[in-house]
């Protein structure tokens, strides 16, 4: 398989990045192929502006998803979006690895998604042969599995349905839904390690290894039931049809 690990943690020996780096070389060493795209070592532009844009006449006026789809089209995308985007396509596995900070990712990781998630690339694709978009459950990284893997200080019960926090899954939602999904990814549950600051060292390779199970096990892991956009559960408005959701309230109307 191949596995597309972007990753965004500014230290390299933090327990994130001991767990990257443990869960590489177990991936390489069980035949897989492995790329990874680490942001701050790459020093990666997060800022999405008109530098993104060389061949942009300067006197318009910059409306930015336009012009990364004029760009994406017409192959004049800046080097490293046209990189990032030529990971993605090769992925079998799209793994966004990050801490959670202020109840988000990074901002380098923002500005990544921001830049390469191009209109023309994982926005404004058309349905072949409809009117519909290719998007939630359909488009342009259809076949490929997504996953979230995040570190936080916090306790599990303080993310957890009636914890200080609000449920974590709530939280990751504009990540596993209105990104992973939404251009067409499958997408596993999370993996989440909880109060990172007080993990004992000797519990690091049991954490590893689950994280490298979860890894080795992507594809038959069963993905979030999220609900398809052209599959009939929304009207021609996009609102979810009055017969469905009953009981469920928050984003669990979109499961099915």
């Amino acid at each position: 398989m191949n596995y597309f690990i972007v990753y965004a943690h500014p230290e390299p020996r933090s327990l994130n990045g001991s767990l990257k780096d443990f869960a590489v070389a177990a991936l390489v060493a069980a035949g897989h192929q492995v790329r990874v795209s680490d942001l701050y070592a790459m020093k990666f532009k997060a800022s999405a502006d008109a530098e993104d844009f060389p061949e942009r006449d300067p006197g318009e006026r910059l409306v930015y998803h336009r012009a990364s789809g004029d760009a994406f089209h017409g192959g004049t995308q800046s080097p490293d979006v046209a990189a990032e985007q030529a990971s993605l396509l090769w992925a079998d596995a799209v793994i966004l690895q990050f801490p959670l900070w202020w109840f988000s990712m990074p901002a380098i990781l923002k500005g990544w998604v921001d830049r390469v998630f191009a209109h023309g690339f994982a926005i404004g694709v058309p349905k072949p042969g409809t009117k519909q978009w290719a998007r939630y459950g359909e488009g342009t990284l259809a076949g490929r599995r997504g996953m979230i893997v995040t570190t936080t200080g916090a306790r599990e019960e303080q993310l957890g349905p009636r914890g200080l926090n609000g449920p974590l899954e709530d939280i990751l939602f504009p990540l596993t839904r209105g990104l992973l999904f939404y251009t067409g990814m499958d997408v596993v549950p999370s993996f989440v390690v909880y109060r990172t600051v007080r993990l004992p060292d000797e519990r690091f390779t049991e954490v590893a290894n689950a994280y490298v199970e979860r890894l080795l096990t992507i594809q038959t892991t069963e993905p979030i039931p999220y609900r398809t956009e052209n599959g009939g559960d929304f009207d021609e408005r996009g609102v979810l049809q009055p017969s469905l959701g009953e009981g469920k309230s928050g984003f669990d109307v979109y499961r099915k």
